[in-house]
């Protein structure tokens, strides 16, 4: 009699037939010695699962084999990376509560609940334990559980309890135990624990239990693995030089802003030259905008609650805004977390006909979010954001051409600052996170992707990513150091239009809904000055310096002609001072370097009399150019107003 058989495709589109209740291991056995070596998990009908699970008849079958490049096969090794340090911890700390402990970009990490934080001397000997746990090389074992047994199997842990409660009644319930270590746990993992092979214990911090500050404070181990030496060294280097160019550090360094417990956390107090840089920001996405036909408003900073339930803020964002405030009258008030409804009563403030259309709104305005303190983390998480926002009410025949226009803004920005880009386009999330029926959503999307497709842009797909009222197109953009940030975004929404009812004149003479675009370029200021100070390590860019240039007299003789030449200089538009402090020449040019002033002028008895300056440039090799002080000011202001990136 023959062995009933499962029919499998693989990604060639090929077939292949394997007894039933085969796995995805016995199917890489099956192509050859070689890839059952080398695989780790396989992807079966796009969902990642582990070697061992039976594949389903009429599976689309992929299997994943190590590689450093393959984000799935990372997220495996990082996932099981991440039970290995939680059996290293719990070696160490057997009474230690178990919290979570996912893959993350560059990662993954464990909570844990345990009497004191982790030293470095604990994450040391904790890393030499997770060495000795991935050289057992234990299997990763998955068997489904009910919940009794799981509620027995954890007894002694409330955190795992806590979650627990949370899977709903039918949903199966799986563990993973490698070693001495169980886990309530969905996988998949690694086939054995000694896959693990690169790793590094990278620091340790607390987290509040589920993000929340009301909970109690749990201790945080971060760390990294990768399946060769080569991208684990190349890692820690990025990290060490991410480490110099923490934007916190380099904010307290160069005294650009402060965050302070007194005024509350995530709100950030700019120092002045901190507030320079916002400024030249500022104004420079403010006159992009103007010379693109926007036009410039301002909403306040308080509204109506009942405007917030109308755009659909109060049912599907509340958690992110700040509690009501009541006036006398009883009347309900909030602190805006976005300006969308503000712009959107103007446009409903006086009729409008399609002549008027496209009516494009821009404001750099302050909103506030309540962002878990768990979350905030310097510029780049804050509670307080300044926004350049922009919203574009428009017929749908112009969507394209005003998205154009959002994406040449965006390109201008970037190729400006010298940072690479790319477009994720992010559709709808999921039924209860939205607003809208599905066919205007379906319209929305195709409008986003036909701009993206007619525009000849390279795009990924963020399935789930949208905002509640519509899709959008997300700019992310690399660093110096090649890590990738979130950046400008542009979305399009007829919700909003509809549920404020919005109306434009057409040209049959009849009422008709515009279509409204949100976009901001820089997304926020905060978040952006924070990525800028770390991809330029705080060397900006002579046009976006706070100071542009520094005068240092040789002695205290030369202070007058010193001071003159500073007038001189500021009188040409340039953001100059003078450091004639009594310490040494040396030491006022090494402090001035340390500083990233792009240019040091030095100021002695030859430069005075022979009208010059002896020029320091930031980044030329600390080489020093006597030039006529005509000379260096044409030099300055071309370089300054031709928004160069180097002195």
């Amino acid at each position: 009699m023959n062995e009933p058989q499962i029919s499998i495709t693989l990604p060639d589109g090929s077939s292949k037939r394997l007894p039933r209740g085969s796995s995805a291991a016995d199917l890489a056995a099956a192509i050859g010695p070689g890839l059952a070596r080398a695989a780790v998990a396989a992807r079966v009908s796009g969902v990642l699962t582990d070697l061992s699970a039976p594949l389903p008849d009429g599976a689309e079958v992929a299997i994943v084999t190590r590689s450093d490049e393959d984000p799935d096969a990372l997220y495996v090794l990082r996932h099981s990376a991440a039970h290995a340090l939680a059996t290293a911890v719990r070696e160490r700390y057997p009474g230690a509560g178990i919290g979570f402990g996912p893959p993350i970009d560059d990662g993954f990490y464990y909570d844990f609940e345990v009497p004191a934080p982790f030293t470095p001397e604990d994450l040391e000997e904790i890393e030499r334990a997770m060495a000795e746990v991935a050289g057992a090389d234990d299997p990763f074992e998955r068997r489904e559980v009910t919940r009794d047994e799981a509620l027995e199997l954890f007894s002694d842990d409330p955190l795992k309890l806590e979650r627990l409660a949370e899977i709903p009644e039918g949903e199966a319930i799986s563990v993973y135990r490698n070693g001495p270590f169980l886990d309530l746990c969905r996988g998949p993992h690694a086939p054995r624990t000694g896959e693990i092979r690169h790793f590094r214990i990278l620091s340790a911090a607390g987290a509040y239990w589920r993000g929340d500050e009301r909970r109690q404070m749990l201790q945080r181990i971060y760390g990294t693995a990768f399946y060769s030496r080569e991208a684990l060294e190349a890692y820690i280097t990025r990290v060490e030089e991410a480490r110099k160019r923490d934007h916190r550090k380099l904010g307290r360094e160069l005294d650009l802003f402060s965050i302070q417990d007194e005024i509350g956390p995530g709100l950030v107090c700019w120092h002045p030259k901190g507030a320079r840089v916002q400024l030249e920001l500022r104004r420079w996405i403010e006159d992009l905008q103007e010379a693109h036909g926007y036009e410039f408003v301002y909403t306040p900073h308080v509204s109506s609650e009942a405007l917030f339930r109308r755009s659909g803020h109060l049912p599907n964002y509340a958690e992110n805004m700040y509690p009501r405030m009541e006036g006398e009258d009883g009347e309900a008030f909030r602190v805006k977390p976005m300006n969308c409804p503000g712009h959107i009563t103007i446009y409903a403030a006086q009729p409008r006909s399609y002549r008027d259309l496209p009516v494009r709104l821009s404001e750099v305005a302050n909103v506030y979010r309540y962002e878990r303190s768990g979350t905030l983390h310097g510029l780049l998480r804050v509670r307080m954001l300044t926004m350049d926002d922009g919203h574009v009410f428009c017929t749908p025949d112009q969507i394209e051409d005003e998205i154009f226009i959002c994406l040449k803004l965006v390109d201008i920005v970037m190729t400006t600052l010298g940072l690479d880009y790319r477009f994720d386009l992010s559709t709808r999330p999921d039924g209860d996170k939205r607003i809208g029926g599905d066919e205007v959503w379906d319209v929305a999307e195709g409008a986003l992707r036909d701009a993206l497709e007619r525009g000849g842009l390279d795009y990924e797909l963020d399935e789930g990513g949208g905002a509640f009222y519509g899709p959008k197109i997300d700019i992310k953009y690399r660093d110096a150091i090649g890590r990738e940030w979130q950046g400008a975004t542009i979305q399009l929404d007829f919700n909003l239009p509809d549920r404020f009812e919005l109306e434009y004149m057409g040209t049959d003479n009849k009422p008709h809904r515009p279509v409204m675009i949100h976009r901001a370029i820089f997304g926020t200021l905060e978040r952006f000055t924070g990525v800028l100070i770390e991809h330029f390590a705080g060397a900006f860019p002579p046009w976006l310096a706070p100071v542009q240039v520094r005068v240092l007299p040789i002695t205290d003789a030369h202070a007058p002609a010193a001071g003159d030449i500073r007038d001189c200089l500021a009188a040409e538009g340039l953001r100059v001072e003078l450091d004639a402090r009594s310490d040494t020449l040396g030491y006022r040019i090494r402090d001035g370097e340390l500083q990233k002033v792009p240019y040091l002028l030095v100021v002695g008895d030859r430069e005075i009399e022979a009208g010059t300056v002896a020029v320091r440039a930031r980044g030329a090799d600390r080489k020093q150019e006597v030039v006529p002080l005509d000379d260096f000011v044409s030099r300055a202001r071309t370089r300054v107003e031709g928004k160069a990136l180097t002195a």
